[in-house]
């Protein structure tokens, strides 16, 4: 047994003593000694290369030691930040405030039910619900998560399917926050939940035979997490007698289900994420049958697919980085048979597809804006659907109808909530059905939202979206918090967030870069954001905050970067190549361990994330790896202001990440910069599960910065 010791905090009484609410700048205890971790060298060679992983011990999850020391740095975050607890108070209520606690969504019509879920005054969680035929009809509440979520701390619904009968739900439930779900069965008729509790499964992928009995779902691996092999049951059998009708064999690949939405046919898919898919099909009528391959895998080919009548069309980027749409006969879905219905173009990237009895919709992205194009089956006349602002995010909404005219599509942009509009493809008429309520007075009015681009270090620009308060100076004065992701081709719209406004109020501006690494630009501006690219993503961060001082939006006595996730590992890279340019930083849920995980194949994501950050291995991966894993890159320098948060239980990034870099941090940094680690006990990747819990993570980023800023009022 290694020996571990933790240097608990010595917390003077004078820690709680300042308020938020006497004075304007805020005053940081003094004396309070952060935890300091005990160092239990692990050495790791591969490749002649030797490192030495002082903070090792950290992953062992379920010994006290460990959480002790986790607990250790919640006390001394409590005891640094305890003058910002009426500011928290404040925040969260703001925040709340802005939400109309008594709401529902729009109702969407299928197979005869109109479908919502709706929240009551003060429950953290939905009610699922349904009326049939018209909206007049009696209400039936299918499932209530306020009363299951009765005695857990955590408690997430995941996926929802209805038999072909209307007669059955299926449902999956996580109670921990690791992504593992159950998957349980209730009559919605009787009211009556089955006995059946089948464990281990993945939460969002549940597909329905049409014989209204038997059900596909997706197992997952318990010490990895990955969904891998795919099962059958049937209703008001024992779980234990299952059957197993696929299993994925390379780990590198992630998997999953669905049902098309002509209803025919029960789809299992396959992808390495952004370089092979594969999908294999099933009539729905026909549960215990063969699935057959649609075509087969190859390295760096992809395609999805939807059905439509007696031919498939396919969105593939076959000699088409951008991809193109294609089709083919049902019955002949090899690729010699694929013919071209769209073609690849170098500046439009297709993004995804909708198909209709009458209309192809595409998701097409262009200069960082989503489009969307409507195309008439019949008269093969196409369109552009046009939007009022220049910045902004469109995207279908819920279409389950097959046959009708009518796109359901959700708008957005850094200054307008959410509106769903129902939009008629034939007149080209729309109606707003919905739109996001903003409670606490807000005025779109008194905000203004642009796009700038930034010319990075390499000649490439890189766009930047941005909100702030109408009557800002640029002087170079304002606090500018600067968000992005970057990774596995993910695109971050320019979309409404109500939270950002309590800084917008308080004279911060929200900046979003729209780094290489995703896709905001094309499927080139992802391929030169990962592998052997992935500096760039840095780069073009840094040089967004770059030029955002040098157009006097800020200076770097006021600029404030966040990110999470992959998005964590972009926070953990900057503030070692700059950690100059940045007054503070949140990393949330950080992605900064990058070689000890990738060279771990039991730890979850790691085989399936080979292609965005490659494999260890391979020797000239690991070496580019190691020259910019955050973790195996902290110096003795001088270290911005940082706040880092993770859940125990995340199955994402495993806490234990951020804890070892929170303490090499500790170790190393010359500074007298705060540094906080926050730990979620009861959480996950993605934090509280509910509608308002979530809030108080997110008043607790919003304080660092304000304590930062001195507007702690």
């Amino acid at each position: 047994m290694r020996k571990i010791l933790i240097l608990l905090l010595a917390i003077p009484a004078m820690a709680f003593t300042q308020s938020s609410t006497t004075m304007n700048a805020y005053q940081w205890p003094a004396g309070v000694q952060p935890p300091m971790a005990e160092k239990a060298p692990k050495e790791f060679i591969a490749h002649g290369d030797k490192r030495i992983d002082d903070y090792y011990w950290l992953n062992q999850r379920e010994d006290p030691k460990v959480l002790d020391y986790l607990k250790a740095e919640n006390t001394y975050l409590d005891a640094m930040m305890g003058g910002t607890k009426e500011l928290r108070e404040k925040l969260f209520n703001e925040m709340k405030g802005r939400i109309k606690e008594k709401d529902e969504s729009l109702p969407y019509k299928d197979n005869g039910y109109w479908y919502y879920a709706r929240f009551e005054e003060g429950k953290q969680y939905p009610m699922y619900c349904r009326k049939k035929e018209t909206l007049e009809a009696p209400e039936e509440i299918m499932l209530d998560q306020n009363k299951l979520a009765e005695g857990f701390p955590y408690y997430s619904i995941g996926g929802r399917a209805v038999s072909d009968n209307n007669e059955l739900l299926a449902y999956t439930v996580d109670s921990v926050g690791r992504r593992i779900y159950g998957l349980r069965i209730k009559n919605l008729v009787t009211g009556i939940t089955y006995p059946e509790n089948i464990t281990n499964v993945d939460g969002g992928y549940i597909v329905w035979a049409a014989d209204n009995k038997t059900i596909f779902y997706v197992k997952k691996d318990v010490t990895t997490l990955l969904g891998y092999q795919v099962w059958r049951h049937e209703l008001g059998t024992d779980p234990s007698k299952d059957v197993m009708v696929f299993e994925e064999k390379d780990n590198r690949f992630y998997i999953g289900a669905y049902r098309t939405k002509s209803k025919k046919y029960m789809v299992i898919w396959s992808s390495m994420n952004q370089v092979s898919t594969e999908y294999r099909l099933l009539e729905a009528n026909n549960p215990t049958g063969s699935f057959k391959v649609f075509e087969p895998r190859k390295e760096n080919f992809q395609y999805s697919i939807e059905h439509f009548n007696d031919k498939f069309y396919i969105r593939t980027d076959l000699m088409a980085p951008n991809f193109r749409l294609m089709e083919t006969p049902e019955t002949k879905t090899g690729v010699a048979n694929w013919k071209e219905v769209i073609p690849h173009r170098k500046d439009v990237y297709i993004s995804n597809l909708l198909v209709f009895n009458n209309h192809l919709v595409l998701g097409e992205v262009k200069d960082a804006l989503n489009q969307l194009r409507v195309i008439n089956l019949t008269s093969h006349q196409d369109y552009y659907i046009t939007f009022p602002e220049a910045v902004y995010a469109a995207f279908p909404n819920i279409n389950p109808d097959y046959n009708t005219n009518m796109l359901r599509l959700s708008y957005t942009s850094m200054t307008t909530p959410v509106s769903i509009y129902d939009f008629n493809m034939d007149t080209q008429q729309r109606e707003l059905k919905k739109q996001t309520e903003v409670l606490g007075g807000f005025n779109k009015e008194e905000y203004t939202a642009e796009r700038l681009w930034a010319t990075v270090r390499d000649g490439v620009k890189v766009p930047i979206s941005l909100v702030y308060k109408k009557g800002i100076k640029k002087d170079g004065s304002n606090p500018l918090l600067l968000y992005a992701y970057g990774s596995y081709g993910s695109s971050m719209s320019p979309s409404f967030n109500s939270n950002i406004i309590s800084l917008l109020n308080r004279g911060f501006i929200y900046a979003i870069a729209h780094v290489r690494g995703g896709q905001e630009m094309g499927r080139p501006w992802y391929d030169q954001g990962h592998l052997f690219n992935k500096k760039n993503t840095f780069f073009d961060f840094i040089d967004c905050g770059e030029f955002l001082i040098k157009e006097k939006y800020t200076v770097k006595e006021h600029l404030y970067a966040n990110g999470g996730s992959a998005g964590g590992l972009l926070m953990g890279a900057i503030v070692n190549y700059r950690p100059d340019l940045w007054h503070g930083v949140v990393a949330d849920v950080p992605f900064v361990d990058v070689i000890t995980t990738m060279s771990d194949p039991s730890i979850p994501l790691t085989t399936g994330e080979y292609k965005e950050w490659g494999n260890p291995a391979v020797e000239k991966e690991y070496f580019y790896m190691k020259s910019y894993s955050p973790y195996d890159n902290v110096e003795k320098k001088a270290y911005p202001n940082m706040l880092v948060t993770t859940g125990l239980h995340d199955s994402q990034v495993q806490y234990f990440e951020p804890a070892k870099w929170v303490a090499k941090l500790r170790e190393l940094k010359t500074d007298n910069n705060k540094l906080f680690f926050k730990t979620n006990m009861e959480a996950g990747h993605g934090g509280s599960s509910g509608r308002f819990d979530y809030l108080k993570e997110v008043a607790w980023r919003y304080a660092f910065f304000l304590a930062l800023e001195d507007k702690t009022e």
